[in-house]
């Protein structure tokens, strides 16, 4: 089963984390002491065009059946709490609509729960909101993919393009959906659709992807840059990649993936990076991306708050979000 539930009704269900996340400290009022904690509302009815909206994703049940250490489902608060009390540069608003939630592990749990978050992602995105989802393990793309492909701009022809930032192509041909499978299940849906199966990926690692991956994303003509190639001196050559992604498409789906980055950085994750692509870099991706104006939704997945160390992972995916957002100011 899945569920739908706002943070106030979540108070009466978890007593591990306080009534709201969006708490934190307060400098005095006025414009020039605004943190995150200030600009989001738990209100739909105050939401307008254009504000930002987080949709949170509580579901391990994806890293489960992909063997993965589970946790993931505690992720949407702790990014929402380290987030919130960062400063802003200028105000903004925010709406969090508040989270999906699978529980269980019937045969349907996460399937439902994926479109459940579908309905929830469409309906922000034809309202104007670029949407953030906070994952949940990477099974989270797909019910973001589901809420993209009913908004306006695909059923009128807008060029879909997905970049993924992550160490795995997650194109498993599994028997049941988990977090390995989410982009295979897309191709498959866009072959459905009859359109170009658009899907890019920065930071893959080869040793933890086997030439069977390797042979799946070439068949489906995946374009990838390996970690190897995405460090501080490749500058350059990241760029050219996520310009000529850019350029591929009309609508953008971001799927950030935090094992992407060095274990150093982003520890609590499933599966940590022995090597990984510097934050700075993925900073800079994350600011391109949203600059370009073509993002509706971004997904940041993984984190698992039970194997963070002093926040670290949180505090990265926070300060991702805090990019993207910004960019757009």
């Amino acid at each position: 089963m899945s569920a739908v539930r706002t943070h106030q009704e979540a108070r009466h269900l978890r007593t591990d984390v306080p009534a709201t996340p969006w708490t934190g400290r307060d400098d005095g009022p006025g414009d020039e002491n605004l943190r995150w904690h200030n600009a989001v509302h738990l209100d739909p009815e105050r939401a307008a065009p254009g504000d930002v909206a987080f949709v949170g994703f509580r579901s391990d049940e994806g890293v489960r059946r992909n063997k993965g250490r589970q946790g993931a489902a505690n992720g949407p608060d702790a990014l929402r709490r380290a987030l919130a009390s960062m400063a802003l540069p200028k105000p903004l608003r925010a709406l969090d609509a508040g989270d999906i939630e699978v529980t269980g592990d019937g045969e349907d749990a996460l399937e439902a729960g994926q479109r459940r978050l579908g309905r929830a992602v469409a309906a922000l995105v034809d309202r104007g909101h670029p949407v953030m989802v906070l994952g949940g393990g990477h099974e989270v793309a797909y019910g973001s993919y589901c809420g993209l492909e009913q908004t306006r701009a695909l059923r009128e022809g807008g060029r879909l393009g997905v970049l993924n930032l992550d160490a795995h192509f997650d194109l498993r041909d599994d028997i049941r959906p988990s977090s390995g499978t989410p982009f295979l299940q897309i191709a498959q849906d866009e072959k459905r659709h009859g359109r170009e199966f658009n899907y890019w990926v920065l930071g893959i690692s080869q040793p933890s992807n086997t030439q069977r991956l390797f042979h799946t994303a070439d068949a489906l003509g995946v374009r990838h840059l390996p970690d190897t190639e995405c460090g501080l001196p490749d500058l350059a050559r990241t760029e050219r990649f996520v310009v000529d992604f850019l350029a591929s498409c009309d609508v953008v789906h971001l799927s950030i993936d935090l094992d992407v980055l060095p274990a150093a950085v982003a520890p609590g994750v499933s599966a940590p990076a022995a090597y990984g692509v510097p934050m700075d870099v993925v900073e800079r991706v994350c600011h391109r991306v949203a600059a370009s104006g073509k993002l509706a939704v971004c997904d940041i997945a993984e984190l698992n708050p039970e194997f963070d160390v002093d926040q670290r992972t949180a505090r990265a995916g926070a300060r991702l979000i805090h990019r993207m957002v910004t960019a757009r100011m």
